[in-house]
């Protein structure tokens, strides 16, 4: 299943959390698709998010009228803990 959030314009910090927010509630193997305003965002997202939680499938820039990027994460199968 893929999800989708379209957070062009939104406020930095409000943005990284819904992302946050959706990959709790996502399956192993879901996508999520991101699209931002400032192509800077996925940075601050990579420092906050653990990474045993995603794997990146692809981050580019788009030029649809006005700048953005597009990132498209996957959630990992959870690691045992013993």
């Amino acid at each position: 299943m893929q999800h989708k959030l379209d957070l062009r314009n939104a406020i930095i910090p409000f943005s990284l959390l819904k992302v946050i927010q959706a990959l709790k509630v996502m399956g192993p193997g879901e996508t999520l698709e991101v699209f931002w305003s400032d192509p800077n965002t996925p940075a601050d997202l990579f420092k906050v998010l653990p990474d045993s939680a995603y794997d990146l499938i692809s981050l580019e820039e788009i030029g649809d009228g006005e700048p953005s990027c597009r990132i498209v994460l996957a959630k990992k199968q959870p690691e045992k803990t013993n």
